[in-house]
């Protein structure tokens, strides 16, 4: 039913080191990730959007619904883009994740199916809980609080009906437009696009101690 694009074509630049291939538990971060799509009964196929040469290693990690891994672009949503023209046309939904997020569960990826499914479009995502605060121009002083109300941090994976996603890129291709995730490229073309609220642990790994954290969860579960 669904075809996943694994977005995994980042240089780890902030880690000083390829966080894709970090331990994590026993098993690399990425092997991981695609795992949870791998055992999921509503995935059909990943893609995996890499660089050149981590294909190789992709290859040896015995992902059974792996489909293709194709090379990345200069920009994520390029990377997407790349992806997406590998996906098969048979499969209703397209999913996006980061392959960078090894915590997300068959379970929670099954619920934002169900969700884009009937609406069209969903993403994981968490209620925002910190105290948040602005800063000053300077960047240092603290100038005003932020309202959390109706506030939510994104997650992955986003998870789009064919044809929504496929149209919302058309436009970010044809127009140039930078877009961050593939939330803000279906809204640019106009189609709403509903929360799944995750209360289950789904980090990315961005800096060294996110590794810390995830081996934190892992050991807890």
């Amino acid at each position: 039913m669904i075809s996943v694009i694994i977005v995994a074509a980042g240089g780890s630049r902030r880690m000083g080191f390829d966080k894709l291939s970090a331990d994590l538990g026993g098993t690399p971060v990425i092997a991981r990730t695609l795992s949870a799509f791998d055992r999921c009964d509503a995935v059909s196929e990943i893609i995996v959007v890499t660089s050149k040469d981590r294909f190789d290693f992709i290859r040896q990690l015995g992902i059974s619904k792996l489909a293709t891994i194709t090379e990345g672009g200069a920009e994520r949503h390029l990377s997407v883009w790349n992806g997406i023209a590998e996906t098969s046309a048979e499969y209703p939904l397209i999913a996006v994740h980061d392959g960078a997020r090894p915590l997300v569960s068959p379970r929670m990826i099954e619920k934002c199916a169900a969700t884009a499914l009937e609406l069209g479009a969903a993403t994981l995502a968490h209620r925002v809980v910190d105290t948040l605060k602005r800063s000053s121009k300077n960047g240092l002083e603290v100038a005003e609080s932020v309202s959390r109300d109706d506030l939510w941090a994104m997650e992955t994976p986003q998870i789009f009906q064919r044809d929504i996603l496929t149209n919302a890129y058309h436009q970010v291709i044809n127009n140039n437009t930078l877009v961050t995730d593939e939330v803000s490229a279906v809204q640019a073309a106009g189609d709403p696009v509903y929360f799944v609220e995750n209360t289950e642990p789904n980090l990315k790994i961005t800096v060294a101690g996110d590794l810390d954290l995830a081996k934190a969860f892992i050991t807890s579960k």
